[in-house]
């Protein structure tokens, strides 16, 4: 009888074991194996790292171009393709067409082309993007700009379901990669410049059918926040956020149109059953127009992946007076951080500061600016985690129409979406990032369902008093928040970058160069091929048949690029970057094509 209640207790136990330590076993196994790229950032941590070492520092320079790819779109290529057991899938942006390469041949397996309304195309405040699909258990997932999130058979391309996951009427579209946790297909929404009020959403993988959507501000019921279990840091600890901690901060009902939107890219650690991602910017840009901190728009979240509750959440610029949107990447690492091992989370926040959390609780442990020029704060308060803003910087104090000189960094940010990677044989973390500066005048304006509800007017320009360019390639420690190294670019370096076994660090840059460096001496370049475009797309790597590749998308575009992708003149086109990035059209022109590289035969 004993024995009998003691195997029971056995297999209960077991049974147990897979809620607390799953993910998609799918997933996992398609990202344990270096010769796939099966996820965005090739893993659920986002390190954008692989194993592969065939291509190392001491060959990279011989690389040569394997193959080459045109999407037929001649817009701003974000994202990266995918590679699964010798099939790769690649994406474009708007009509958002999608293709089954086989690697054997090259040739076509499959394309799809969704049938989408043009009319979606100036609902997207900053160039017509995706950046990328996700992969599970034989089916690819798509969300289209117009919001539709689309599972395709990975063998035919046929349409298994589709679901609406916004109203792009209202501005409500997408631009976001989906990603694949457990069961679940993760997505968020864009359109902080239209006043979309911002969430997240999970969908079940087989049908369809939406699990859970949590909004980035409002009720506590519709933020899925339990004020007593739900924690932030203030005081210098880890304390429950308490009751309507987001409606207590928007005057009146600001907050329906409150921004906060979710576009970025989405990490899981599996032992937490957590998912990590950022929030956008309040809307309006305008922020005399919505006094307090605005929470939770510009924040980082940890959620339960099956029920969408938020464990913890920490804003980094409450009351955003120069749109600092918090989307980009959360980069997890188990590293020491001031000396103690910590199970962390990184993240370089458009804002100029990177910040080291510990991503169990969501306590603040380093914030430090990883540009050197940023002005508009001195530093993080750590015992209240809020920047220290300088008064002479701040567009709110200065009031609607004057025009606030000199803002460092632009809205654009020290980094915007192009993902950094992190290397586990250095310690280190390899961000692309934007060296650029702004002046900021806004202006009230009203609220229009549909229409742009913006409110500010922006200039962009290099940092002054630096080496004259728009953008630093540069290595973080993110235990004690200092630059390790830093190599200038001419422009922002808007391309997602890579580290590889093979002791390399590859990124693309706007000019349309991809460049490989030594990764424990970023100064020292070892290879540089000038693509058909301008690189805003993330360097990926895969293996096939014994032979490792490594391939970016080329194709000028995103904010950067958005003069050029949408033919814009005025240098405050663009929301600013028009002006900035004129001098790119002397470099390179409009493009959208796969580059692949390998090492001669």
């Amino acid at each position: 009888m004993k024995t009998r209640q003691l195997s029971q207790r056995v297999a209960l136990a077991l049974l147990a074991l897979p809620a607390l330590a799953m993910a998609n076993a799918d997933v996992e196994k398609n990202t344990a194996n270096p010769k796939n790229w099966a996820m965005q950032a090739g893993d659920m941590y986002n390190q954008r790292y692989s194993k592969l070492n065939q291509i190392n520092k001491g060959n990279v320079g011989k690389m040569q171009v394997a193959w080459t790819f045109s999407t037929g779109v001649l817009r701003g290529h974000e994202g990266s393709p995918l590679v699964v057991d010798g099939t790769m899938y690649l994406h474009s942006p708007f009509p958002n067409k999608v293709f089954a390469i086989d690697l054997d041949t090259q040739k076509i397996k499959w394309k799809y082309e969704p049938k989408q309304d043009p009319a979606v195309i100036p609902q997207m405040c900053c160039d017509t993007v995706n950046r990328g699909l996700a992969y599970a258990e034989g089916k690819v997932f798509l969300q289209q700009a117009d919001s539709m999130l689309v599972a395709l058979d990975a063998k035919t391309g046929k349409k298994v379901w589709d679901v609406k996951n916004g109203d792009p009427k209202l501005g409500a579209v997408n631009t976001n990669a989906p990603h694949v946790f457990k069961d679940k297909v993760i997505t968020g929404i864009s359109g902080g410049e239209w006043g979309v009020r911002g969430y997240l959403a999970a969908y079940d993988i087989n049908s369809g059918k939406q699990v859970w959507k949590g909004y980035s501000t409002g009720p506590d019921a519709e933020m899925l926040i339990d004020p007593n279990k739900t924690t932030t840091w203030m005081d210098g600890a880890v304390k429950p956020v308490g009751p309507n901690s987001s409606l207590k901060t928007w005057q009146g009902d600001q907050w329906k149109i409150g921004g906060g939107t979710t576009w970025g890219w989405y990490s899981y650690d599996k032992g937490l059953n957590a998912v990590f991602y950022g929030t956008g910017n309040p809307s309006t840009w305008n922020p005399s127009q919505r006094p307090g901190d605005n929470k939770w728009s510009m924040s980082i979240w940890s959620r339960d992946v099956d029920t969408g509750k938020v464990n913890w959440v920490y804003q980094m610029t409450p009351f955003d007076e120069w749109d600092f949107d918090g989307i980009n990447e959360m980069i997890l690492a188990d590293i020491p951080v001031k000396g103690k091992q910590t199970k962390a989370l990184v993240h370089f926040d458009r804002n100029g500061f990177a910040y080291t959390l510990d991503r169990t609780n969501g306590a603040l442990l380093v914030a430090e600016k990883y540009d050197p020029k940023v002005n508009w704060a001195t530093h993080v308060d750590m015992k209240t985690g809020r920047p220290q803003v300088v008064k002479q910087y701040s567009t709110a104090q200065n009031g609607p129409d004057v025009n606030t000189k000199g803002i460092c960094p632009a809205a654009l940010g020290s980094k915007d979406q192009q993902p950094a990677a992190f290397d586990p044989e250095t310690g280190l973390f390899y961000v692309p990032t934007n060296h650029v500066c702004m002046d900021y005048e806004p202006f009230k304006v009203e609220y229009t369902a549909g229409q742009p509800y913006v409110g500010a007017t922006l200039s962009m320009f290099p940092a002054p008093g630096s080496h004259g360019g728009m953008g630093n390639y540069i290595t973080w420690d993110a235990g004690n928040g200092k630059i390790v190294q830093s190599k200038p670019e001419k422009f922002s370096v808007w391309s997602g970058a890579l580290n590889t076994a093979g002791g390399i660090s590859c990124y693309g840059t706007l000019e349309g160069y991809l460049k490989c460096v030594d990764k424990k001496d970023i100064n020292k370049e070892l290879f540089k091929f000038k693509t058909p475009s301008g690189i805003i797309g993330n360097v990926f790597s895969y293996e096939h048949k014994g032979k490792q590749y490594i391939g970016v998308f080329s194709g000028i575009g995103g904010w950067a690029g958005i003069g050029m992708a949408a033919g814009l003149e005025k240098d405050q086109d663009g929301l600013g970057a028009v002006g900035g990035y004129r001098e790119l059209s002397q470099y390179t022109e409009l493009g959208g094509s796969l580059t692949v590289f390998a090492l001669p035969n």
